[in-house]
């Protein structure tokens, strides 16, 4: 029966085998590629990956994977294919070379297109931080329309523009747009105790008007209205929000970083 010191010993001299010192560090000397995945996938179909002969499944939504692939004797590179899983349509074709270092992989798929998502902004105290993307999925609207930020005020039902994003074309994402944070408890209208909620709203671009008057659906003051984080906490979130109305519009938030 061997003892511990010589499953020990056994142990050492595996990891001998795959790796060696250099300047105090330890550096892996495996035939491997390093993959990561960073993937937005807002499509109605999943996403195929191939890496050589290797096959990994991209669902919708976000999908994050670091993987490293063994490398055949000798050789020292990869192809990676990205393909649409249930029609086959190209998404993505790379050689991936080991002498790179590690592949990063990251972009944003929807429509059949592939681009960035937007770097999401530090949080800082006492600020609110929002990247929106605004998908007309039910009304097709395909004129730009203006994003605002603000307050609804119960008592006496009125609206209270703090900012607007302006020019929002449907689809794209818009630059950050900041506010301060604000508590919602304990506030007057024209010296009226009243209750007061964050509402965002989607008017027709450089209007008050909103973009669903003329559409057949109606606009809901506390219903309808974008995804957006507390009011009273410092926050920086990007959203992906679609139509998903009913008896008025609303919205369906898609995807939140």
């Amino acid at each position: 029966m061997k003892t511990v010191t010589q499953y020990l010993t056994l142990i050492i001299s595996m990891l001998a085998l795959s790796s060696c010192k250099k300047d105090g560090e330890i550096q892996d000397t495996r035939n491997v590629l390093a993959v990561s995945f960073s993937i937005l996938n807002v499509g109605s179909t999943p996403l195929e990956a191939m890496v050589d002969t290797f096959r990994i499944e991209i669902p919708t939504g976000r999908f994050d994977l670091t993987r490293a692939f063994p490398l055949p004797a000798a050789q020292r590179n990869m192809k990676l294919s990205i393909t649409e899983k249930a029609t086959g349509k190209p998404v993505m074709e790379k050689e991936l070379k080991k002498e790179d270092g590690r592949a990063d992989i990251s972009f944003f798929y929807m429509n059949g297109e592939i681009g960035n998502v937007p770097q999401v902004p530090p949080v800082e105290d006492g600020k609110i931080k929002i990247i929106y993307m605004f998908r007309p999925v039910k009304t097709n609207y395909a004129e730009p329309v203006d994003i605002v930020l603000g307050k609804y005020y119960l008592t006496p039902k009125v609206f209270e523009e703090i900012t607007r994003i302006k020019n929002v074309k449907a689809n794209e994402f818009t630059d950050p747009v900041t506010i301060s944070t604000f508590t919602t408890s304990g506030q007057q209208y024209n010296g009226q105790p009243s209750a007061v909620s964050f509402q965002v709203y989607i008017y027709k671009a450089g209007t008050n008007e909103f973009y669903t008057q003329g559409t057949g659906y109606s606009w809901n003051p506390t219903g309808s209205t974008a995804p957006k984080p507390s009011s009273a906490t410092a926050s920086s979130k990007l959203y992906i929000f679609s139509e998903s109305p009913g008896n008025y519009m609303a919205f369906t938030k898609n995807f939140e970083i």
